[in-house]
């Protein structure tokens, strides 16, 4: 059943609003999308193919050229007219999602832009429902299990995409008392579950790129480790959840941390990769310390393609709880699906697809 309403997306053209936009757009949603101006022509391209697919009219969709970071989210007086009177549906996906990217980028585009959007949010007279998509790893160098009714902590973090995220968060679940909101936190998203999509090579990726590139090494040595888990999902049962969440009033008020709740740990997932590109696991494993070690030193990103800022992500001691995730989507028969259901997907994807646009 559509919403019958006006939403109103940042982050597209990205492959999580992309996608999103893909699925209102197949229920008969009418989309405003807030596009930086030098993603407009790409912009207007993937609409007019979101369009002819969903077989819906393209009036139904408008850029509207924009900055999350800019008063008035840099909207001309017209089109911020437009967006101020329609929406009843707001989906704030854009960020800067890089985890090396530098402090004072992260803090005005994950920061400060999520306070630009808060602030149309509350001048919006129609408002029905806020969707802020923020990341598990708000939970920084925290260990252990992480609940999503916890946040705000002092254990630090590993880079300025963590901390601005976690600091964005922190601004937008102060104001679920004034407003409609759901936070939604994905852990690391990988590409689609059916199709094996992905618009970026990251998380899962580098491990998959690594095993590619020293195949020999396959029935040798497993770096990974029996401790540690890596928590992925699939793009589309990202958008799936936010999309269900939407029509759902009980999620409002809530954070949801859309994540795996049973995730392998690094040996396995390993292994699982292995027996796609070569038919078997491996021999024996390397202690983890002497793999992260290893890993940091100068010349490993140029042997292994895994930067260094990605190294922590493979010993992350953290596991993250779904219970109100579970408790919301588990009725309409939303779960994550285990990485070892498509893990061929997603290797046979990047194997054939070795540069993405």
């Amino acid at each position: 059943m559509p919403f019958d309403e006006t939403v109103f997306i940042t982050g597209f053209p990205g492959f999580i609003a992309g996608r999103l936009v893909e699925r209102l757009a197949r229920e008969g949603e009418r989309c405003l999308l807030l596009v930086q101006s030098h993603f407009a022509d790409r912009a207007r391209v993937e609409l007019e193919r979101i369009a002819q697919q969903a077989g819906q009219p393209l009036s139904n969709f408008r850029v509207l050229e924009g900055d999350i970071t800019q008063p008035s989210l840099g909207m001309t007086q017209s089109d911020l007219a437009i967006a101020s009177s329609q929406p009843t549906v707001i989906f704030h996906l854009a960020a800067i999602y890089d985890l090396a990217v530098a402090r004072d980028l992260a803090m005005q585009v994950n920061v400060v832009g999520t306070r630009n959007v808060s602030k149309f949010a509350r001048s919006l007279p129609n408002l029905r429902h806020y969707h802020y998509v923020s990341t598990c790893y708000v939970a920084g160098k925290r260990k252990g299990r992480i609940l999503e009714t916890e946040l705000e902590h002092t254990a630090g973090f590993r880079n300025y995409y963590e901390e601005s995220k976690y600091l964005a968060e922190v601004e937008v679940a102060a104001l679920k008392s004034g407003l409609p909101i759901t936070i939604h936190r994905p852990s690391v998203v990988c590409g689609d579950s059916k199709t094996g999509e992905t618009a970026k090579y990251d998380g899962i990726y580098y491990l998959v790129h690594y095993l590619r590139k020293w195949p020999s090494l396959l029935r040798l040595f497993n770096i990974g480790n029996h401790e540690v888990t890596l928590n992925l999902v699939p793009v589309d049962f990202i958008v799936d959840g936010i999309t269900a969440l939407a029509r759902d009033p009980r999620a409002i008020g809530k954070t949801i941390q859309l994540a795996d709740p049973d995730p392998l740990t690094t040996y396995e997932l390993f292994n699982t990769i292995a027996r796609r590109l070569k038919g078997k696991g491996s021999r024996l494993t390397v202690p983890a310390s002497i793999v992260e070690f290893s890993l940091m030193l100068p010349p490993s990103p140029g042997i292994t393609d895994l930067p260094h800022h990605a190294v922590p992500y493979f010993f992350l001691e953290q596991t993250y709880d779904t219970e109100q995730a579970s408790a919301l989507l588990g009725p309409r028969n939303l779960r994550c699906p285990p990485f070892s259901s498509y893990a061929d997907t997603i290797v046979d994807y990047a194997a054939s697809h070795p540069a993405l646009p």
